[in-house]
């Protein structure tokens, strides 16, 4: 789909709710980059990717 998936976001989640993330950059589908946690519990959370928390997340998995 050529949409944002991402409609509301987290500032954080604690580093071992995280089984993996993906970070979706801009473009035509959506205007700002997304950041989208896969818990381990299967749901999917979409983090802020310009929290200082999440920026650290990101460091950390990928």
């Amino acid at each position: 789909e050529l949409r944002c998936q991402c409609l509301q976001t987290l500032q954080g989640i604690h580093l071992k709710n995280i089984q993996s993330v993906k970070v979706t950059p801009s473009g035509p589908h959506c205007a700002q980059t997304e950041v989208i946690a896969t818990l381990k519990n299967g749901q999917e959370a979409c983090l802020n990717p310009e929290a200082p928390m999440v920026k650290r997340i990101i460091h950390k998995m990928l």
